[in-house]
């Protein structure tokens, strides 16, 4: 070829070789030398560009390329060279004929990111390009052929999807965190996006491209905006721990605390330059509820033992005064009774004390049984009337008991709902200045009986109505605490309500503006018949004597148990352990023993079970004494080997009725 007519095939690398050394004979272009100037123009420059570009020529368009476009051919180069466009590219001329025919017409066009599955490496791949296709026009000015200057944008396209399916992930990661997060851009605070835990929290799901104090109206004047507008300014991040913030949760709800800890972290653009700001946070609401809660419930416990201490002390002191006295001389009669009567009755007020803390202890553990009967309710209440007139009569209250004609029929515990119409009268006789006015009013409709306890008393302030049945709370009292009581009652009352499934409410108008209080139990029309039973008469004194044992280790204890039983006509013994009872009960067995559970080293239990293997003892009469009185610990002590269980401190009527029947057996 003469060097001079293929100038333009000096240059162009490795297809610039191949172009030389190609046999054109047999190619429809002929000659290099031969071809058109426009043709050789379009061939020269592509040769020496760096960037891939084909260039197809005359009506079979003939595709010619440079060294940048071989890797776009993959395995077609070198075979490519010279053969029809239609041929080298067949497997995707479906999609670029098109294309073709509009560069043929003369019209250049461009596509970017173009998806194409091509047959390059002996598979099908899935490959993007962005190109364009330009009409080439001969001397004549018509169009001869295309060009293209193309690159392969596969890797970007896949890294482009790849980027928006983490996107994707991170937002709806970001969508499903469990805090608060969001995003608000330009100096408005304009949400740009938020998550769910977000919406919940502000109770709205159309934030998204609205600014704050549009949305969030009630925020303003709470200082929220001026924080945002704060950290904008700056750039200065935000840090806030359990704010409170009032929200309004719906179009129609009212405003509603929520407590959040959050941070306000500015969002920079490549400048530096703060453009909006990143809202990161959670809604802690529930835990400084619960905070306070316990708090509170702390504040109660502390007040509870406070008010625990005085109410044991209280009646420590007269019993502690009469015990000297007893001690200083031989009164006569008449202080003898009077000093009598005060121990019994401090010791009574100490075992109510001691009762409604174990009430307390078995209603929350669920230990509660109820032995429900249909009751009429007017009796009911007669009962815890006639529990109460004592209370009232030493405050001078004017009780006022207003009673339906007709007996109304309830299903409950005879002795809790005593109990529960009981606490409310006493309730009300605590809080009632002397003089007071205490109604008690039964009323009933088709469905329901109601209670009403109600008083002109001291009241009680808002703040308290929601708490009234809590443990241990109670309403403001003076430092002498005149009130007494340890802020159990209410709280039993509405338990064992609610076990017999009825429901109680209070009421007042404020400080100085009496309570009242009404109880709700189901009405039942139908009484049904239950039989009766008999009591047992407890006939102590007169009995015959017998002989019988105290076993306690406190000694003072012991010592008042074996004079009661002695003033009742009976020769007793005394042991202070198990070692000394078993020896006793020998030389001189007892009818009836009474014997302590904490006993040191062999437990009364124990005890009782050689008391049983002892012929002298094998048909006595065992009465545990304990503190504990659970119906678990009756039925343990039962179960033993004891006749009987009593607790401490014993009833002198229990007891009575214990010698009464071993004098009957």
């Amino acid at each position: 070829m003469p060097r001079h007519r293929a100038a333009f095939l000096t240059e162009g690398g490795a297809v610039g070789a191949l172009m030389r050394g190609h046999d054109w004979a047999t190619s429809p272009l002929g000659p290099p030398e031969r071809w058109p100037p426009a043709l050789r123009t379009v061939v020269g420059l592509m040769l020496n560009s760096a960037f891939p570009m084909f260039a197809a020529w005359g009506p079979e368009l003939a595709f010619l390329y440079n060294d940048a476009y071989v890797d776009v051919l993959g395995r077609k180069h070198p075979h490519a060279l010279g053969k029809p466009f239609r041929e080298v590219w067949a497997d995707i001329w479906h999609d670029i004929s098109p294309i073709v025919d509009k560069a043929m017409a003369g019209r250049a066009s461009y596509h970017e990111n173009l998806p194409l599955t091509m047959h390059r490496n002996g598979y099908d791949e899935e490959t993007w390009f962005t190109f364009s296709y330009s009409p080439m026009r001969d001397e004549a000015g018509d169009v001869a052929g295309v060009f293209c200057a193309c690159t392969e944008t596969t890797e970007q396209v896949l890294a482009e999807r790849h980027r928006a399916e983490e996107i994707g992930r991170m937002r709806l990661l970001f969508q499903q965190a469990p805090g608060i997060l969001a995003v608000v851009l330009s100096p408005e605070h304009v949400f740009e996006i938020a998550n769910d835990a977000y919406l919940r929290l502000v109770g709205r799901d159309d934030i998204v491209g609205r600014a704050v104090a549009e949305v969030l109206p009630e925020v303003r004047d709470q200082g929220f905006i001026a924080l945002l507008d704060e950290v904008y300014r700056t750039g200065e991040p935000h840090v806030g721990h359990e704010m409170p913030v009032l929200l309004r949760r719906g179009p129609e709800s009212e405003l509603e605390e929520r407590f959040v800890n959050f941070i306000y972290q500015p969002i920079r653009d490549h400048r530096g330059a703060v453009y909006g700001i990143f809202v990161e946070g959670s809604d802690v609401t529930e835990a400084v509820l619960a905070m306070r809660a316990l708090q509170e419930a702390n504040a109660r416990k502390d007040e509870f033992l406070a008010m625990l201490a005085h109410e044991l002390r209280n009646p420590l002191a007269p019993i502690a005064a009469a015990a000297e006295l007893l001690r200083l001389g031989t009164p006569d009669a008449a202080r003898i009774q009077k000093t009598s009567a005060v121990i019994t009755r401090q010791v009574e007020h100490m075992t109510k004390l001691v009762d409604d803390l174990l009430d307390v202890s078995r209603v929350t553990r669920g230990l509660v049984t109820l032995r429900r009967e249909t009751l009429d309710f007017n009796g009911v209440v007669g009962e815890a009337v006639e529990q109460a007139a004592a209370l009232m009569h030493a405050k001078r209250h004017r009780v006022t008991v207003e009673l339906p004609d007709e007996r109304l029929w309830v299903n409950g515990d005879r002795t809790r709902l005593i109990q529960v119409v009981s606490n409310l009268l006493n309730n009300a006789a605590r809080y009632t200045p002397d003089g007071g006015s205490v109604t008690v009013r039964v009323t009933a409709d088709e469905r329901n009986v109601h209670a009403t306890v109600e008083d002109n008393g001291i009241g009680m302030l808002p703040g308290l109505l929601p708490h009234v049945f809590d443990l241990f709370t109670q309403a403001e009292r003076s430092p002498d605490r005149s009130q007494g009581g340890l802020g159990l009652g209410l709280a039993l009352v509405k338990t064992l309500i609610e076990l017999q499934g009825g429901t109680v409410r209070a009421h007042s108008t404020g400080a100085g503006q009496g309570s009242c209080f009404t109880i709700c139990l189901p009405r039942v029309t139908q009484p049904i018949a239950l039989a009766s039973g008999s009591g047992e008469g407890e006939e102590a004194r007169g009995a015959r004597r017998r002989h019988l044992m105290v076993v306690d280790d406190n000694a003072d204890a012991a010592q008042m148990l074996a004079l009661l039983l002695e003033t009742a006509g009976h020769s007793v013994a005394v042991c202070g352990d198990a070692a000394q009872a078993l020896r006793a009960v020998v030389a001189s067995p007892p009818a009836l023993l009474f014997v302590d559970i904490g006993l040191p080293g062999m437990d009364g239990y124990a005890l009782v079970r050689r008391l049983r293997q002892l012929p002298e003892t094998a048909g006595a009469r065992i009465v545990a004494i304990t503190g504990y009185g659970t119906p678990q610990d009756r039925e343990r002590a039962l179960e033993a080997g004891f006749d009987e269980h009593l607790v401490k401190p014993v009833n002198p009527k229990a007891l009575y009725g214990i010698l009464a029947r071993l004098s009957a057996h």
